[in-house]
């Protein structure tokens, strides 16, 4: 069809690229034109034992389908894997448009039993390896005037789940880092957004998934897809993508209530009020969620103030 968004031209980093849902993104966006590097270190899910041939394998699946792609081994979980990752895509193909960054890992314990080596080492891929990328990545969108950034975020960053502070806590971190990466690439071409997918990978391993809708990686990657092209129209925001429904998460505010001053027990008996989310305020990250908070809420207490006088 004439009207397929294509990606000729662009050159795509896929991070986790090796298998699952990075390994279905990769594809789609070289069988669409992208000239890929597949980022993977081949490691299980805890993040060790890597191997250095599954990223090759994917990179070389794509070439036998006619496409470009190069395969890459660092790990994001250190600045200088990062700027390597970015390198190669520099090196290869002269430049890079699209930065995806989907490498996770996972070690499950409840919050007490949890050791600080286990919260740091998935911070490590997922929040830190996310900044390890983007930092390096981002100068060069500057200076091309373009880009495209995809972090990726998960139900667990956004809702939470047992067993997992530190996945949870780097999901949800994710969600800020983009919308900085948002804020701070508006003027220069660049737009940041979240996804939020759902896929039956190898992280659904011991799951009893046989009452699942389908769920292949292969489901959720048009959203990232869409989010990558140069048509995308939205940045600073988070899409969900689970079992073919694809949907908006967003962070609104209630109009909350003022008072000149308050005492604990009032907080108390005001609750329902504060929590009341009838005409909610939505405030887009881009270009200006951050001031319309403050000055919304100073209007608030000056109005508020005037009243009381």
């Amino acid at each position: 069809m004439s009207g397929d968004l294509r990606f000729d031209g662009r050159v795509a980093v896929v991070t986790g690229g090796g298998r699952g849902l990075g390994r279905a993104y990769a594809e789609l966006l070289a069988s669409r034109g992208a000239r890929v590097v597949v980022n993977d270190t081949g490691a299980a899910i805890s993040g060790t034992d890597g191997d250095t041939g599954v990223a090759e394998s994917v990179a070389a699946a794509i070439r036998a389908a006619g496409g470009e792609a190069v395969a890459n081994n660092e790990s994001v979980a250190t600045a200088d894997g990062g700027a390597a990752i970015v390198s190669s895509a520099l090196d290869a193909f002269g430049r890079i448009d699209i930065l995806i960054h989907n490498a996770g890992n996972n070690r499950y314990a409840p919050l007490t039993e949890m050791t600080y080596e286990d919260f740091d080492a998935v911070l490590d891929v997922h929040l830190r390896g996310a900044f390890h990328v983007v930092r390096p990545a981002f100068g060069h969108m500057v200076e091309a005037g373009y880009g495209r950034v995809v972090l990726t975020s998960s139900i667990g960053g956004l809702y939470g789940n047992t067993r997992v502070a530190n996945y949870g806590a780097a999901k949800a971190g994710m969600i800020g880092l983009s919308n900085v990466v948002a804020l701070e690439g508006a003027d220069h071409g660049i737009r940041s957004n979240v996804i939020v997918p759902a896929a039956l990978t190898r992280l659904a391993e011991g799951l009893d998934t046989s009452k699942y809708p389908p769920m292949d990686p292969e489901l959720a990657a048009p959203a990232v897809g869409w989010l990558a092209h140069e048509s995308c129209s939205i940045t600073g925001e988070m899409l969900v993508t689970i079992a073919g429904r694809i949907a908006r998460a967003y962070i609104a505010e209630t109009p909350g209530v003022y008072q000149p001053e308050w005492t604990v027990e009032q907080v108390g008996e005001r609750i329902d009020q504060i929590r009341d989310t009838a005409d909610s305020w939505l405030l887009p990250v881009v270009p200006s969620a951050h001031v319309d908070h403050i000055t919304r809420s100073f209007a608030m207490a000056t109005e508020g103030s005037a009243h009381v006088g």
